[in-house]
């Protein structure tokens, strides 16, 4: 049986370029050329090139990568080059969602699941495979390896209800004072029960755009003050929609035998975020629009925009399913047997 030991600290190496953007940060960090251009305008937001490229810069605020000064985090001239891969994305992102002032009304949205709805959840609890449940997990790890680390940058940033609202759903995030039950540690757990390398950042070249857009909404509204709507936004609609898909795939993996420790991460967000989500409709957005109701179109954006990334990750998942086909960019290893 795999443990897990401190496996979740230090930097990842730096990951393989998908295209000239990536390229052109991974040579910076590496030192072998300093582009003198930045054709962001021209690339796909959306795609797997822009993304590995603002991901691997946000990367420098969390743990960085294995052997990169770590004076590259605010380095100036790679500022500039995230500011262009930011606007691409974040213009991207408001043409593709309706927009809105009414909060309440777009957290409602959320509490209620439409009956006839089938997503990646779905599947697995009724008929996921142990691949297509390692894929999942594995892809996912882009986050949860670092669960609510983005969010934590939002703290300065509020005051009042919403500031001491946020904290309360955060100490639990990280375990309450226990480390062995911080999320990111228990999704470590679940990642060597189910024979996976709970090393952190270890499938970042095994994941798609999709899953490195959904992290990256979160790094990009957390570092910008200007976005904090967007992240309290985007950590409401989490919140509310995460019990119910947890539950599916908590139900996935009894029904495949798992062992204890892989069921309980999914079984934990099922408890714990039942609550997180009434403190967060009631006391983090409704104290933040309370003090600042101009911020209202910003939660509304970052509610639609995680729906958005959310629904394009899960058709991506689906459909390489459906074709009989990895969901992951390169296979993961299979588990060793016992």
């Amino acid at each position: 049986m795999q443990q897990v030991d401190d496996v979740t600290h230090g930097g990842p190496p730096v990951p393989a370029p998908r295209g000239p953007l990536s390229e052109a940060v991974v040579d910076m960090l590496t030192g072998t050329a300093t582009p003198r251009t930045w054709p962001a305008a021209h690339a796909d937001p959306f795609g797997d090139d822009l993304q590995l490229a603002l991901y691997t810069c946000y990367e420098l605020h969390y743990r960085g990568f294995a052997g990169v000064d770590p004076g590259w985090e605010w380095q100036p001239e790679l500022l500039r080059a995230r500011a262009t891969l930011e606007e691409a994305f974040l213009a991207a992102l408001r043409d593709a969602t309706p927009g809105g002032d009414d909060a309440g009304a777009a957290l409602a949205g959320l509490l209620e699941e439409d009956v006839d709805a089938y997503g990646v959840s779905h599947h697995l609890r009724d008929a996921g495979t142990w691949s297509q449940l390692r894929d999942y997990v594995a892809i996912r790890s882009t986050y949860h390896l670092k669960e609510a680390d983005p969010h934590a940058w939002v703290i300065p940033r509020l005051t009042g209800r919403a500031k001491a609202g946020l904290v309360a759903v955060e100490y639990d995030e990280f375990g309450g004072g226990r480390a062995e039950r911080m999320h990111a540690r228990l999704f470590a757990e679940l990642m060597a029960g189910l024979g996976l390398d709970p090393r952190y950042g270890r499938y970042l070249d095994a994941a798609p755009a999709e899953a490195l857009a959904t992290v990256n909404l979160m790094s990009m509204s957390g570092l910008h003050r200007r976005l904090r709507g967007v992240l309290v936004g985007h950590f409401a609609a989490a919140e509310i929609t995460t019990p119910p898909s947890a539950a599916r795939i908590a139900a996935a993996l009894e029904r495949l035998g798992a062992e204890a420790r892989c069921v309980e991460f999914f079984t934990e967000h099922v408890e714990a975020d039942a609550v997180h989500e009434q403190v967060m409709r009631r006391e983090v957005v409704g104290g933040l629009l309370d003090e600042e109701p101009g911020l209202a179109p910003d939660v509304v954006f970052g509610v639609q925009a995680t729906e958005l990334l959310e629904e394009r990750l899960g058709g991506r998942l689906l459909a390489s399913w459906r074709a009989g086909r990895g969901a992951l960019r390169e296979p993961a290893p299979e588990p060793t047997p016992g």
